[in-house]
């Protein structure tokens, strides 16, 4: 599939977003969330800014981006249309979450409730996203539970992150060794879930083939000895994307390396000697590596699935 860079920016933006509402719920159901109104601009605005960016982003990949919210009208249906709609609906717990926690509205058992609340509602939304892809059988790549729990483990895992370098610059020392504790649990089953995805779609057997479908297979190789067009179509730019498995194999290392191992490293480190005056740098450093390789990681997502109607222009296998 052609990987758009809208809907990179996307899946990677937003699932950030979502997964740092999640971390943020809670770190105030266990009571070591700041109550301040700076931190809460911070990192509640960032979480917010990644979210409403993300879902921007997503408009402008579509043919009638000012008829976007129609979408939602489709949800008995539609998985964009449920992922649309929990959208809009966790914006209500997490706003009210934000406001209440941040300026010290409301009891802090009201506030937590608020904010678990919001973090149910965004697992859902992320799983609505995930949905989009895992549910669309004509593309095997994607057409697996391994879909699903990437969505729902990248969002938070990249999310904690991110908390892990905001709460350091706040000087909220027991948070920030709970949040990089929980980074790395999740950056290691962020890696397991990505390589037995990636496991998962190159040694399963081809689902369909040009002999199977012609019916031709048992004679042997069957080969289109003529393209179905004369010029490029929509087909042929969205869902006949290809890319070399050599390259697909530098950047699969690329995303190991930048979006898990690293980030991994500077996780331990900072748990291991949350003072020295290298664990800020470091952070930072595990934070911009974690962005290039999640980002990596999404393009790889895209680039690698093809979809069944390639067989049409003489792809051999999908």
């Amino acid at each position: 599939m052609h990987p758009a860079k809208s809907v990179i920016f996307f899946t990677n933006a937003s699932g950030a977003g979502y997964g740092m509402m999640i971390v943020l719920a809670l770190l105030a159901s266990l009571g070591v969330l700041p109550r301040e109104a700076g931190f809460g601009f911070a990192t509640f605005g960032l979480a917010f800014a990644l979210i409403v960016a993300g879902l921007l982003s997503s408009t402008l990949h579509l043919g009638r981006p000012e008829r976007a919210w129609r979408a939602m009208s489709q949800w008995r249906s539609s998985w964009l249309s449920r992922e649309g709609l929990a959208a809009v609906i966790a914006f209500v717990p997490l706003g009210l979450f934000a406001i209440a926690w941040s300026f010290n509205l409301v009891a802090s058992s009201i506030a937590v409730v608020l904010g678990i609340v919001g973090a149910a509602v965004s697992l859902v939304t992320l799983y609505c996203t995930a949905m989009i892809y895992a549910s669309l059988r004509p593309v095997p790549a994607w057409f697996n539970g391994w879909t699903v729990a990437g969505y729902l483990v990248l969002g938070p895992m990249n999310g904690a992150v991110i908390l892990a370098f905001l709460l350091d610059a706040f000087d909220a020392d027991q948070a920030a060794a709970i949040t990089r504790l929980l980074a790395l649990v999740l950056l290691m089953v962020g890696l397991g879930v990505k390589l037995a995805y990636w496991r998962r779609i190159h040694a399963s057997a081809p689902v369909s083939t040009a002999g199977s479908a012609t019916g031709l297979g048992h004679l042997g190789r069957v080969e289109m000895t003529g393209s179905p067009h004369d010029n490029d179509n929509y087909l042929l730019r969205e869902m006949g994307f290809r890319i070399a498995r050599k390259h697909a194999d530098k950047l699969r290392r690329i995303s190991v390396w930048a979006g898990f191992v690293i980030p991994m490293l500077v996780m331990v480190d900072g748990l291991v000697f949350p003072f020295e005056p290298l664990t800020m740098p470091l952070t930072v450093i595990g934070l911009v590596a974690c962005q290039v390789g999640v980002a990596t990681e999404r393009w790889l997502f895209f680039a690698e699935a093809k979809h069944a109607v390639t067989l049409y222009y003489g792809e051999q296998a999908v």
